[in-house]
């Protein structure tokens, strides 16, 4: 299983726009991820809902996670859109 850890970069976390486009980039890449954030549980990363109510601030350590095949490439490009401020975008 393939593993990344991000800190979150956006000023208003998780919320809204930015995790409307993570999402999208999760399901761009075609694989299962999922998200926690400080050792809590494991969720969908592919799914807004679970973003937002994943309570990820700026400054949150979260990590990603995969079974695929193909996930270490995915995952780096996952983790770097994390640590970019998605507001400003």
């Amino acid at each position: 299983m393939a593993e990344r850890q991000a800190i979150i970069a956006s000023g208003s976390g998780l919320h809204a726009r930015p995790a409307k486009l993570f999402v999208a980039a999760v399901k761009e890449k075609g694989i299962p991820v999922t998200i926690s954030a400080n050792g809590g549980a494991e969720l969908n990363a592919g799914s807004i809902l679970a973003l937002m109510g994943l309570g990820a601030s700026k400054g949150t350590t979260v990590t990603l996670r995969s079974d695929a095949d193909d996930a270490e490439q995915a995952l780096d490009e996952l983790a770097a859109l994390l640590e970019t401020d998605l507001d400003a975008v």
